[in-house]
């Protein structure tokens, strides 16, 4: 954590906080959106969520504003929609192809990583350690929601072709034309992002664990040979930076 954002206030409702409050409903609205076919507001809605984001983070730090609310309001916000957004489009996948989609699985794995790094990270923070946002970290956040994003073109435009060929009035909400429907771009950015999310979430996630397991070994009170070891000084970690 940098020092312009060393101080940490009791403020609760400043402009990062307000952003990350409107994160949050947008992020609800996105997962009601998904299941009901509103796939293009539920994709613009998305986008705007993904922006405020990145500007209350860069607000709370660049102003001073970091507070004990967003430490806990703004990663939590960014775990509801990227969590929530993985499992609806899971569901409405799953005529795409294993490959070419996000299945029930990923959005496993996904979850599951969240909650251990959580977990983890509130242990060692709590411990004194230093337990800030890795550079892979930020990478997978970066390749989720693309994914994301091109998971919700992949629908929008096998939808529509669909409709194309057997009329609006025969086209059920739930059935979706195959991979191939969709434009050869799409489905490149679709395939790429979602096996890149996946692999920097594992990474990553094994990244937190070998940390914990490096403060845990450090902070267990003795050395290798029998010693009684000095205690780790404390650090903050990054308030805005997700894990």
């Amino acid at each position: 954590m940098s020092s312009s954002a060393a101080t940490v206030s009791n403020d609760i409702w400043n402009v990062p906080n307000t952003l990350s409050a409107i994160r949050l409903m947008m992020a609800i609205a996105v997962v009601g959106l998904i299941p009901a076919g509103f796939w293009h507001l539920a994709f613009v809605l998305f986008v705007i969520a993904a922006a405020t984001d990145w500007i209350d983070g860069w607000w709370a730090r660049r102003f001073n504003q970091v507070t004990q609310l967003g430490r806990i309001l703004d990663p939590f916000c960014d775990k509801m929609i990227v969590c929530g957004a993985y499992i609806c489009l899971a569901v409405e996948m799953r005529e795409f192809p294993w490959y070419a989609s996000i299945t029930g699985w990923m959005a496993v794995i996904v979850m599951g990583r969240e909650m251990l790094v959580t977990a983890l990270r509130s242990f060692i923070e709590q411990a004194g350690g230093d337990f800030s946002a890795k550079y892979v970290a930020k990478v997978k956040m970066v390749l989720q929601c693309v994914a994301i994003g091109a998971s919700f073109w992949a629908l929008i435009l096998a939808r529509a072709q669909f409709a194309s060929r057997v009329g609006e009035s025969e086209l059920a909400g739930e059935m979706i034309s195959p991979l191939s429907d969709v434009p050869l771009w799409v489905r490149t950015v679709l395939i790429g992002s979602v096996w890149g999310a996946l692999a920097t979430t594992l990474y990553s996630g094994g990244e937190y664990v070998l940390a914990a397991a490096s403060f845990l070994k450090r902070n267990s009170g003795w050395d290798s040979d029998g010693n009684e070891d000095e205690p780790m000084e404390s650090a903050n970690a990054d308030p805005g930076a997700d894990a």
